[in-house]
């Protein structure tokens, strides 16, 4: 059990599109708060959107490997004696997708005992977004863009002097690797119409693009590349939190990732298996993004949506 004061502790759930995560922490002890004190965070790739953009229906098999997921969280939050209510649960793009939502949501109560939010597009971005700002120190120049790219959606951030603008795409890794990239590699066909999609999406997101001085990225294929990009070992959090890395290292990263058969990715040593097969879509939206905009580098966090949910519940 953690040495954290139990009534300190917050626990926070992300269950999105294709992995689930957890955060167990506390508010910072320093002067004025600062960023969370973290004291376990943990995922797994559960992969609950699997089909939902054809079917419009939760899986019977993905519900099962999310729930058993469920279950070692339950007994996480237990060993480390967190009250249900700082327990927040939030699931995004696959829930609010399906028909059958009511059925996860029962699922989660049973095991948890806490009340599931399926959170707005809205809702997820300022989550996400206000994560990621609360760990950078200094603020970076404004306007910043938050930028997290998961199975179903993408959320896009832009702040500046407390105004934001956000949307949610109907974007994601999952999501378009089911639409579009069928090869083993994707040929070139496959990859341009991915390409044309995430494009559609962008021109009409709404979101000034060009106007971004600071860009952000969060999120599991954000930090997978990062991995990439600097030649990592190992899936480093130490190493990639906050690396400054430049857009166009990141692009001929994509290209060849893209490029690979899902056995060579899975064999890179910081890949988790359960990401390899869709990473390459996730890979295609996120060099899109970066070349609308007008910088030349990208800053990667670690800090994301759990960050803002467990700050939301310590408040």
């Amino acid at each position: 059990m953690s040495d954290q004061p139990a009534s300190r502790l917050v626990a926070a759930i992300d269950c999105g599109t294709n992995s689930i995560k957890i955060l167990v922490g506390s508010p910072s002890a320093s002067a004025g708060g600062g960023p969370l004190d973290v004291v376990l965070r943990d995922s797994r790739v559960v992969r609950l959107g699997q089909g939902v953009d054809e079917t419009g229906v939760l899986a019977e098999e993905a519900l099962a490997r999310t729930f058993a997921a469920v279950d070692e969280f339950a007994e996480v939050i237990r060993r480390h004696a967190v009250p249900p209510e700082r327990v927040r649960f939030c699931a995004t793009s696959a829930t609010r997708d399906a028909s059958n939502a009511a059925v996860f949501a029962d699922g989660v109560r049973r095991r948890l005992g806490v009340e599931p939010e399926v959170l707005s597009g809205d809702e997820e971005a300022a989550l996400v977004f206000a994560g990621a700002i609360a760990a950078q120190d200094p603020m970076p120049p404004e306007p910043v863009l938050v930028v997290d790219i998961g199975g179903g959606s993408t959320e896009l951030v832009l702040g500046a002097d407390g105004e934001r603008q956000a949307v949610s795409m109907d974007i994601g890794s999952v999501r378009l690797h089911e639409r579009h990239l069928h090869g083993d590699p994707p040929t070139a066909a496959e990859v341009r119409a991915c390409v044309a999609d995430i494009d559609e999406h962008l021109d009409r997101c709404g979101v000034a693009l060009e106007r971004t001085r600071t860009v952000i990225g969060t999120s599991g294929t954000i930090k997978t590349i990062a991995c990439g990009v600097l030649a990592l070992d190992s899936y480093d959090r130490e190493a990639f939190d906050r690396a400054v890395l430049g857009n166009d290292a990141t692009a001929a990263f994509v290209e060849r990732l893209v490029a690979m058969p899902v056995d060579e990715r899975r064999a890179l040593p910081y890949m988790h298996p359960g990401r390899a097969d869709v990473i390459g879509a996730g890979a295609l939206i996120w060099g899109r993004i970066l070349d609308r905009v007008p910088v030349g580098e990208h800053v990667v966090s670690e800090a994301d949506i759990l960050h803002g949910m467990a700050a939301a519940i310590a408040r």
